[in-house]
């Protein structure tokens, strides 16, 4: 089986998270070195651009890593169809890289800029609620129906028609709100063009106020795709929820609820984060 790729970068610090995510899928991963050859991502089944703070976030988020001939083969491979997830520090890099949301391909047409909080600015850490957007992505078809999914001791169906559709998630970044300096690409966002992901009341609703949109992102929107949509951009951590004992009880709803009765012997079930990763071995197979 060839295996995902994750690449580390300088700086960035949840590589060894995302390959135990894949693996817990079902997934085979490596860590893969930033100065690598670009020869040695060419037989990758997917790539994975793990959080962290790749050359200390100097300039802005993501915008150094993007520079580097890494992702040139980044940019090959999702061309020629591999699936690639950016998450938080890796999606700023796929937005400063140009991959996302590719309206005109190789074009910046997003930023990841600082958020914007009521009372307060800087890094902020917390669990949302997600929602799937209207954009086709391999990374979330187990959000469609939840048909045939489990996550014991709950199945994905029973918890989405539970929460309105939604699921909790963790993330913990300081540039995360999802923005652009054109009109024309605002509204075609607006509109749900390339959305995969919207930040999400508890009521199944799109979250436009802190702290429901926890960085004050444009249309509350979470994550990104390109047109494919084998490529992901979002600021959220899946990997920090992939097993059970990871939700907190003060998510509320269903998980919470769950997560309060489950026994201790439970607590190293599938928690929401894995759909991620299951959806990718899915489109693998």
């Amino acid at each position: 089986m060839a295996k995902v790729t994750v690449i580390q970068f300088p700086g960035v610090n949840c590589e060894y998270e995302t390959v135990r995510a894949c693996e817990a899928a079902g997934l085979e991963a490596r860590i893969l070195r930033w100065n690598a050859s670009l020869q040695s991502v060419k037989d990758a089944a997917a790539i994975v651009l793990p959080g962290g703070f790749s050359y200390q976030d100097r300039i802005r988020a993501g915008v150094v890593a993007a520079k580097d001939h890494i992702v040139d083969a980044v940019v090959n491979a999702a061309d020629k169809g591999v699936p690639v997830m950016g998450i938080c520090n890796g999606a700023q890099i796929l937005v400063e890289g140009g991959i996302v949301p590719g309206f005109e391909p190789g074009q910046v047409e997003l930023a990841l800029a600082p958020n914007r909080m009521p009372d307060r600015t800087g890094y902020f850490c917390t669990w949302i609620r997600l929602k799937r957007g209207p954009a086709k992505c391999v990374f979330t078809t187990f959000m469609e129906s939840g048909a045939g999914e489990s996550c014991a001791p709950i199945s994905i169906a029973e918890a989405l028609a539970a929460d309105g559709g939604t699921i909790p998630m963790p993330v913990a970044h300081a540039e995360g709100r999802f923005l652009t300096a054109s009109a024309g690409i605002a509204r075609r966002i607006g509109n749900g063009e390339r959305v995969a992901l919207y930040y999400a009341t508890a009521e199944g609703e799109v979250a436009r106020d802190f702290p429901e949109n926890p960085n004050g992102s444009m249309a509350a929107v979470a994550g990104v795709t390109n047109e494919a949509g084998n490529v992901l951009a979002l600021m959220p951590h899946p990997e920090r929820a992939t097993w059970f004992h990871q939700i907190p009880r003060s998510v509320g709803g269903y998980w919470g609820k769950q997560r309060t009765e489950l026994r201790a012997g439970g607590l190293f079930v599938s928690g929401p984060g894995r759909g991620f990763f299951e959806s990718l071995k899915r489109a693998l197979e």
